[in-house]
Formats: C-alpha cells, sequence, structure tokens
C-alpha cells in the first residue's frame, strides 16, 4: 500500500505591495503572510512522503518473500517478521511526525481566521471565508486519515507477529489481512480527499491573492 499526499505549495516567493500602495502591512498582507507562514508549517510533511513511500515498498517486499516460504523456513520468517515489524514501526514515526507538522499548519491558520472579519471588501471577505472552511475541512480529513493509517500499522503489526506463530492457522491469517485490506481501503479514500482538498485550497487561495490586489510572481 502506497499512499503520496499532496501538499500546500507556495505559490510565490516574493510580494510587491499591495497595488494601493499603502504605508505599512494592510489586513489583506497580513493575511498572505499568515498563509505563507502555514506553507512553512507544512514542509516536515512534505519531507515525510518519500521516506514512508520507500519503506512501504520495501514492507511489501519483505510480504512476498516471508509468502514464498514455507514452514520448514520458520527461522528465516521470523527474522523477515522481525524487519518487517521495525519498519513499520519506522513508518508510524514518520506519520507522526506528518502529522505534527499539520497541527503546526493548523494552529498557524487560526491568525488567519480571525482576521476575516477585519477585512471591508463583502467579496474578498466571502473569499476569505471560503478559504477558511476549506481549509477546515482538510484538516479535519486529515485527522482522519491518520487515524485510519495508524489502525492499518497496529493491524500490520500484528500479522507480523501471527506470522512468528507456528500454530497460526491459514483462517485467522486471512482474517487479518482481510482486516488490513479494508483498513488501507479508508487510508486511501482519505487522502484522495485530502489531495482533492489541497488542490482545490491552493486554487481558491491564489485567486484570493488576486482579488486581494497582490502582484505575485510565482
Amino acid at each position: 500500500m502506497s499512499i503520496r499526499k499532496m501538499s500546500l505549495v507556495t505559490i510565490i516567493s516574493f510580494i510587491f505591495f499591495l497595488l494601493t500602495g499603502c504605508i505599512g502591512q494592510s489586513t489583506e498582507e497580513k493575511m498572505f503572510d499568515i498563509l505563507e507562514d502555514v506553507v512553512k508549517q507544512e514542509k516536515s510533511f512534505e519531507e515525510q512522503q518519500e521516506p514512508l513511500m520507500e519503506l512501504e515498498k520495501k514492507e511489501r517486499e519483505l510480504y512476498k518473500e516471508i509468502n514464498s516460504l514455507g514452514s520448514q523456513d520458520y527461522d528465516q520468517i521470523v527474522k523477515l517478521a522481525d524487519e518487517a515489524i521495525s519498519m513499520v514501526s519506522n513508518r508510524k514515526k514518520h506519520m507522526d511526525t506528518e502529522q505534527k507538522s499539520i497541527k503546526s499548519s493548523e494552529d498557524k491558520f487560526k491568525s488567519f481566521s480571525a482576521m476575516i472579519p477585519e477585512l471591508k471588501d463583502a467579496e474578498l471577505k466571502n473569499e476569505a471565508k471560503e478559504l477558511d472552511e476549506m481549509m477546515s475541512s482538510r484538516y479535519k480529513i486529515h485527522d482522519q486519515l491518520y487515524e485510519y493509517y495508524l489502525l492499518g500499522i497496529k493491524y500490520d503489526t500484528e500479522l507480523y507477529q501471527m506470522l512468528k506463530n507456528k500454530d497460526v492457522s491459514l483462517e485467522q491469517l486471512t482474517d487479518q489481512v482481510t482486516k488490513i485490506n479494508n483498513t488501507y481501503d479508508k487510508v486511501l479514500q482519505a487522502n484522495e480527499k485530502f489531495n482533492d482538498k489541497t488542490k482545490k485550497y491552493n486554487e481558491t487561495k491564489l485567486a484570493f491573492y488576486k482579488k486581494a490586489g497582490l502582484s505575485v510572481s510565482k
């Protein structure tokens, strides 16, 4: 099972002043700074994607190797199962780091939400509210994704422990694999929703910048 979660994108590398040319930061400029800081808070989130995918790939290869062995290869099965359990543990560490990054992003985004009432332009305020609702939904989806992923990790660990048990039945293994597959199906569904919400958020954020009169350079 391999998933890749879409990150926020830094839309610009620098900002010219608002076209109105006010002295000091306007509400729009402050909100811009907050949104770009939100991106920075998710840098650690981005950094977890490649190692997670690599661990998932190696773990799949180990599982296939275990399945190719027979009862006469018990010692090798135990060795490989222990290696797989170690990989599962490392996956959890990456997911915990990812979730912490998302939570930091969420905390920073609250400052944006708090500034919405300060916007004077009605259309711009509506755009900001749309951003706020979209991001709130995105955070909730990731919480769900994280919950499902940790459940999958729990079931994975149980499976590898079962494989080390000489007395485990085929029925028990089959039931466990079914639980794992059903859980990761939920992970993939949540991941698709997360990526879709992220894409729409990034598009809406750019529209907000343009509506606010910000001249941006990608």
